[in-house]
């Protein structure tokens, strides 16, 4: 059981079984649906916060490891040495994702810090899937910005692949290489490096891509 202000000692957070939701809180940020994913493709990749390499003894691919290693204080979104250097903007600071790498975007960070304050909870809603009226604002970009944008942007986008408007990922249907990376299929570089994008988002990404992939 985590203290309600987050003073728990570490040793006592792991082995935190997922706490399953048959009914999702519109306002409920939920751990393995909403903050694992931004982990995975920013964070947990190969020379940073994964497994293998745990930068800075810092581990991001799982819940366990998030509370340890990065020692998360529940309750205490503004009170976290994580949200400091996600939020850092001072170069000659610990900044995180460092450069060339992109920083996250103000929801994914606001995003993570509500799920700190909701308790840092290794939550997860199995109903959290929407799979009627897809579009390409409200469901599948959200997608994007928070698996893929943070590699693919700018100058030094990941083998120079950028994704930062609809025309891009577009072209991207068409060839057939979003699809090849998101659903690792052979021929094509497994996308993210951190880990393959939830069931929910690769449900999405399908239905948007076999209704036309449409601007809506």
């Amino acid at each position: 059981m985590q203290d309600p202000v987050g003073d728990t000692p570490t040793d006592t957070i792991l082995d935190v079984p997922i706490t399953l939701s048959d009914t999702c809180n519109f306002d409920t940020v939920y751990f393995q649906n909403d903050i694992l994913p931004i982990f995975l493709a920013n964070c947990a990749v190969p020379g940073c916060h994964n497994a293998s390499t745990a930068a800075d003894q810092v581990v991001l691919d799982n819940y366990d490891d998030v509370m340890k290693t990065a020692k998360i204080k529940a309750f205490k979104g503004d009170d976290n040495d994580l949200m400091e250097v996600i939020m850092e903007m001072d170069p000659a600071e610990t900044v995180m994702p460092p450069a060339p790498a992109s920083r996250l975007s103000p929801e994914l960070i606001n995003a993570i810090r509500i799920w700190i304050n909701q308790g840092a909870l290794n939550n997860e809603c199995e109903n959290k899937c929407k799979t009627e009226n897809i579009t390409f604002s409200q469901e599948i970009w959200p997608i994007l910005e928070s698996t893929c944008r943070g590699c693919h942007q700018g100058a030094r986008a990941a083998k120079g692949i950028r994704i930062t408007n609809y025309t891009q990922v577009k072209s991207m249907v068409d060839d057939g290489s979003l699809e090849g990376t998101v659903y690792h299929l052979g021929g094509y570089s497994p996308m993210p490096p951190g880990g393959q994008v939830d069931s929910c988002s690769m449900q999405k990404l399908r239905i948007w891509i076999e209704e036309g992939a449409l601007d809506n």
